[in-house]
């Protein structure tokens, strides 16, 4: 699943969202490329409203209440919770992250990829999930492919200041190519 997801990391300029997600992303998306890092941050924080949101209420609210259960480290509510809300809405981006982050907090990479791939399958500009994606592949030590998501990321979101610092430790540390 690992070369599949850094796949769908290599294609994410090609590919489009998912009908089902607010057309406003698009031009939030345009701006935050173009914007100085803190008008970024509240570009941002729309971004997230935005992918935390559904057309179904009560799909949102569970999201919500899952991310609460989260942040209270209450894992076995917020998987229960989780699992309801993909299971009832395959397309909602944003669960499929969540439930990557709370495998990925428990240190169960290889289920956290899978929910980030079907996150990056519906939202392939969603910048968290790649960056998910980039810290599992430091962690196994695949620093190229790492550098390269962390990379993508940037491109989507010049103002990541993790990715950034990650980006340019893992380039600093290539050998350099003579020609």
């Amino acid at each position: 699943m690992y070369a599949e997801t850094l796949k769908l990391v290599a294609t994410l300029e090609e590919r489009r969202p998912s009908p089902r997600l607010p057309e406003r992303l698009h031009a939030l998306f345009q701006r935050l490329g173009d914007d100085e890092p803190l008008r970024g941050e509240e570009l941002e924080d729309e971004i997230w409203r935005l992918w935390m949101a559904h057309r179904d209420r009560v799909a949102a609210s569970d999201l919500e209440r899952a991310t609460r259960a989260m942040a209270a480290e209450d894992w076995g509510v917020a998987d229960q919770i989780l699992r309801g809300v993909v299971g009832s809405h395959p397309d909602y981006a944003e669960a499929w992250n969540k439930r990557a982050t709370l495998y990925y907090i428990h240190h169960k990479d290889a289920e956290s990829v899978q929910y980030l791939h079907r996150a990056l399958e519906l939202e392939p500009r969603h910048y968290g999930a790649i960056c998910g994606f980039a810290e599992i592949l430091l962690a196994r030590g695949e620093e190229d492919a790492a550098l390269f998501a962390f990379d993508a990321a940037l491109r989507i979101h010049p103002h990541l200041e993790r990715a950034r610092k990650v980006t340019a430790e893992l380039a600093a540390r290539r050998p350099a190519t003579s020609h």
